[in-house]
């Protein structure tokens, strides 16, 4: 889109437990605060944490080849939520996304977790990838799935856009 950007992790320690929506904006605000410390006093910091819910539990980053097919398992053949927090300076923001998986059997967990790419996924599948075989249909924002709900962060704040107009 043109927005030229840094990437810099925060190493925040993050929540794992607690209400969805709460959780990420909390964790969205504690990554936004350690890049602020560290962060030439003009920079615009975004921060945003995503995390998986499924009745009512959190689903983080798996941690190992057990654990991604575990969750993998765990969405098979249902809906989950996908919960982003999103700061933006001093705007705050929380985007949600539902998502039905596919019935999985054996076969393609095993193929799904040898790919490899759950790793450093929340909920344990990326569906800008291979994980899109799991997935039967979303409802809401398919960027908010991928890691960042590109609309949300528009909305809040629509001069980050390099186009003149919008900033009158």
């Amino acid at each position: 889109m043109g927005i030229a950007f840094d990437v810099r992790p925060s190493d925040a320690e993050e929540l794992a437990e607690g209400e969805a929506e709460a959780v990420a904006l909390e964790n969205a605000r504690r990554k936004a605060a350690a890049v602020r410390a560290h962060a030439d006093g003009g920079a615009v910091v975004i921060a945003c944490d995503t995390v998986v819910d499924v009745d009512g539990a959190l689903l983080g980053k798996p941690a190992d080849e057990r654990e991604a097919r575990a969750f993998v398992r765990r969405l098979a053949g249902r809906e989950h939520r996908v919960v982003s927090g999103l700061v933006v300076g001093d705007d705050e923001a929380v985007e949600i996304t539902r998502v039905r998986f596919r019935e999985v059997d054996d076969a393609v967990l095993d193929w799904y977790v040898a790919t490899g790419e759950w790793r450093g996924r929340a909920g344990g599948y990326a569906i800008q990838g291979s994980g899109a075989a799991l997935v039967a249909g979303i409802d809401g924002d398919y960027l908010n799935v991928v890691g960042l709900p590109l609309a949300r962060l528009l909305d809040l704040r629509p001069d980050l856009l390099p186009i003149e107009s919008l900033r009158r």
